[in-house]
């Protein structure tokens, strides 16, 4: 373990009883069996963690204090029930973390490196909607006229017709905030991962240790989609090619089955490139690794994932429709065709007062969702390989040693 986001050497499989550096990981004290124990047992008391002496051996911590004769009632230190006090040398705490730990810990993260995490997101973001505002501009072609009583075949025509129109104009943005998306992540993860050993980082430091693993980063990703989209393809088509009522009832089941299976492997892979990017692993290998570290812990990552995503979500709503009402009302169209529900002309200042919104939004959201994905392979590291040992040798606290 050094002070780089590479946390292990590569190829290694530290779930597998390894501490990354491709040698078995001892038994700890007490661990009979000699496997690897769920969290590290070996930080010292809350009262060496700050200790301005000398290193020296690691004592394991107290038990939780019993109140009343041996009851669980009273919260033990720092208002963590049934967690000893850990180590914080950085944004979170080294040990298995709650939910709040890890939203906190992103926050945290956003407001203590600011410069760093602005100057990233902020660019990105900027380029990100520059390219949407564009595509709006020149790409969007002429929408398509629907009209209420066309016959089945003709109304699935002009379905057609309108995602063709909507790939059209947003195709070429979509695939430049992929890009930009991208980007922010893999500089956002190197962030996180000094953060979490309290170490600053600049955009320069970010670049250089992201940059070799951009084109892995592009690949996992490409592959990824491309793997939702055949689920997606197989769950409809036998109803598409069955055809009439039948296949259309069979299509949305198809179609049912297979997103759940597109969800769960979303979540399956969604530490892929964590893995990548802070242990030098392989896009393969970046798969196989996240798919070993949420095993048994997929409804809880999925639920943290989708409370941050339906808090970006809210979060970018209420932001824009500030926005859409001022650029509603500055671009001539008028309240009163927004009351209306009508859509209002996509001229330039409308286009650059949405725009404005959503580098605002996107500056804000995406260090956070970044952040919690980071925090969320960490916590499973930690959970089951005790990585906080690796962590917090690196960050040079007392009583663990070089």
């Amino acid at each position: 373990m050094n002070d780089t986001p590479g946390w292990t050497s590569p190829g290694s499989a530290p779930s597998d009883g390894h501490d990354g550096s491709g040698v078995p990981r001892p038994a700890s004290p007490g661990d009979a069996n000699g496997s690897v124990p769920q969290w590290s047992k070996e930080q010292p008391p809350a009262g060496q963690w700050q200790s301005p002496t000398a290193p020296g051996p690691a004592a394991a911590p107290q038990a939780p204090a019993r109140a009343h004769g041996g009851g669980w009632g009273a919260p033990p230190p720092h208002g963590h029930w049934g967690l000893p006090p850990a180590a914080k040398p950085g944004v979170v705490p080294l040990r298995p973390m709650t939910l709040g730990d890890i939203l906190d810990g992103a926050a945290t993260t956003m407001r203590r490196y600011w410069q760093t995490v602005l100057a990233i997101s902020l660019s990105v973001a900027i380029v990100a909607q520059v390219a949407d505002i564009l595509g709006a501009r020149y790409l969007a072609p002429a929408p398509v006229e629907i009209n209420p009583d066309a016959t089945p075949a003709e109304a699935l025509s002009q379905s057609a017709a309108s995602m063709k129109n909507a790939l059209i104009e947003s195709g070429p943005a979509y695939v430049i905030m992929i890009a930009a998306g991208l980007l922010c992540s893999a500089l956002l993860t190197v962030v996180m991962s000094r953060a979490v050993l309290g170490r600053p980082v600049t955009l320069g430091e970010a670049w250089r240790d992201a940059r070799p693993r951009l084109l892995q980063l592009l690949g996992l990703t490409v592959l990824v989609t491309v793997l939702s989209a055949a689920v997606m393809f197989v769950g409809l088509l036998p109803g598409m090619l069955l055809g009439g009522d039948a296949g259309t009832g069979l299509a949305f089941v198809g179609g049912l089955c297979a997103l759940v299976a597109v969800i769960w492997l979303t979540i399956a892979l969604s530490l892929a490139s964590p893995a990548l990017m802070l242990e030098r692993q392989g896009v393969i290998k970046a798969m196989k690794r996240s798919m070993k570290l949420v095993q048994g812990s997929w409804w809880r990552i999925f639920g943290i994932t989708l409370l941050t995503n339906v808090m970006v979500a809210v979060f970018t709503m209420l932001v824009a429709i500030p926005f859409l009402i001022l650029a509603t009302a500055v671009s001539g169209s008028g309240l009163d065709s927004f009351m209306e529900g009508s859509v209002p002309e996509t001229g330039w200042t409308f286009l650059i007062i949405m725009g404005i919104g959503g580098v605002i939004t996107s500056a804000l959201t995406y260090p956070l969702t970044s952040g919690v994905t980071v925090l969320l392979y960490i916590d499973q590291r930690i959970r089951r390989e005790a990585l906080d040992l690796e962590l917090a040798r690196a960050a040079g606290l007392p009583g663990y040693g070089g």
